[in-house]
């Protein structure tokens, strides 16, 4: 744990008591602070209230009257569609609002002083790819020798992690929710995957949204930048942060197309990433026989954890080693089989129709086990993919909706995982791959997508034996 500091002997009060709160809670009491806490949820406050916390309701006029600070989980909305009364009326009274990341950055130097070598941090941002790119960044720390750990968004709270070390790094997911209200952010390396419009409601647009991802890259400034350019707002803020043409600061990387200039760039085509530094080339690495980095948007993944990486003075040939031992993250085009020349393939985290079109074109022959509780805006985007499935085997309450909208694709309705994996494995020949990428939500039969995943991983076993 991480004790926030600045807070000794002041009252502060933190909202919304789920694994980000309860950890902002705590570190708050490790640093010397008096801790309030509040969820609308009952048992959440129970929980608190057993590790000695005590509950205050915060939507009385009085409840600020003493708070230094409101600490906010990053579930709360603080300004769009509409603020949280209780934001709202910290707001009002003056009082400053700020989430554990925020804390953690104004907290994590304390005591750096007796390092030799300073703790560095990178942290991962983007619509899509953060969580991969950030795992990875912390297997090639790790396969390196690096002492790394993974916080924020995947794996543990930012505050939870453990006391630092010489030379550590802490390898950090962030989402639009945590960079939009955190009060600082000072990473060593800012890392933009990439953009496409998501959570619109919560910031009010595609601008909006921007901006919450582009305050990683403006609070201070990170000593290195990595952005993906593949899109105009990665182009314009690697635009924004170079001093000039040659300028290393910002690393662009992009995934599909050639990057040219005097200054340094990361880029894969064709299944091989390049570094270009200063005119020339520095490394190539041949990424198509990586089973845990299949398909061009893993690609620009590996370009981002790569960049990153070399920012921190890893080589080539190392970085490459460790790539080459990845085994990718549980439900995201994560091998979990192969058999009689067959490959099983579990993407059970594409739930929507963008990340289930990433899967399709990673792979060619397609068992493809699909649907689900269907989302807006249809089916219509996964053409360009739908040339590789060999045949759809579709599950959920809504099969023969799904099914209708896969044109020119054999569909078989299954509605359970059971029978779905069942026909695939049956029907399966050599150089084919069983891909579950439902291209849905799973709560019409399952309580989030890792159970679904879990499901399919269950039902590929038995069938195999």
């Amino acid at each position: 744990m991480i004790p926030v500091v600045g807070f000794e002997g002041h009252t502060v009060a933190v909202l919304g008591l789920g694994r980000s709160g309860l950890s902002a809670a705590r570190a708050l009491r490790e640093g010397g602070a008096e801790v309030m806490v509040w969820d609308d949820n009952p048992a959440a406050r129970a929980r608190a209230e057993e590790e000695g916390f005590e509950a205050r309701e915060m939507t009385r006029p009085a409840a600020f009257a003493d708070l230094a600070t409101l600490i906010v989980s990053p579930g709360i909305p603080h300004l769009y569609p509409a603020p949280n009364p209780v934001i709202a009326a910290a707001m009002e009274a003056g009082v400053p609002v700020d989430n554990d990341i925020g804390l953690f950055f104004r907290s994590m130097g304390h005591g750096w002083e007796a390092f030799d070598r300073m703790p560095k941090v990178i942290a991962v941002t983007g619509s899509n790819g953060k969580s991969t790119t950030s795992a990875l960044i912390h297997h090639l720390l790790h396969a390196a020798g690096r002492d790394s750990q993974l916080a924020g968004n995947i794996g543990r709270g930012v505050l939870d992690i453990d006391p630092l070390e010489d030379g550590s790094v802490v390898v950090l997911e962030l989402s639009s929710y945590q960079t939009d209200l955190a009060r600082a952010l000072t990473p060593d390396v800012a890392v933009l995957t990439n953009l496409s419009p998501d959570h619109l409601d919560r910031h009010a647009g595609l601008g909006g949204y921007f901006a919450a991802k582009r305050r990683l890259f403006s609070e201070g400034g990170p000593d290195r930048a990595v952005i993906g350019v593949d899109e105009p707002e990665g182009r314009y803020l690697a635009n924004q942060m170079a001093e000039g043409p040659g300028d290393d600061r910002v690393i662009r990387i992009s995934s599909g197309q050639k990057l040219s200039g005097p200054g340094w760039q990361v880029f894969a085509r064709k299944g091989f990433l390049t570094e270009w530094r200063k005119g020339r080339q520095v490394a190539s690495i041949d990424l198509r026989g990586i089973g845990g980095l299949p398909g061009a948007h893993n690609h620009q993944n590996a370009c981002a954890a790569y960049a990153a990486c070399r920012a921190l003075g890893l080589g080539p040939r190392e970085i490459e080693a460790g790539l080459h031992s990845f085994k990718g993250l549980p439900h995201r085009s994560q091998t979990i089989a192969e058999a009689g020349g067959v490959r099983y393939v579990n993407d059970s985290k594409a739930t929507n129709v963008d990340s289930a079109l990433k899967a399709l074109l990673a792979f060619g022959n397609i068992r493809w086990i699909c649907g689900g509780l269907m989302k807006e805006g249809g089916l219509a985007a996964l053409a360009p993919g739908l040339p590789h499935v060999t045949k759809a085997y579709v599950i959920g309450r809504e099969a023969e909706t799904f099914a209708l909208g896969l044109p020119g694709v054999e569909a078989e309705i299954c509605t359970t995982m059971e029978r779905a994996v069942a026909q695939a494995v049956a029907e399966a020949e050599e150089g084919d791959v069983v891909l579950l990428a439902p291209a849905a939500a799973s709560f019409d039969q399952y309580d989030n997508f890792e159970k679904r995943g879990e499901d399919f991983a269950a039902q590929v076993e038995a069938c195999l034996g």
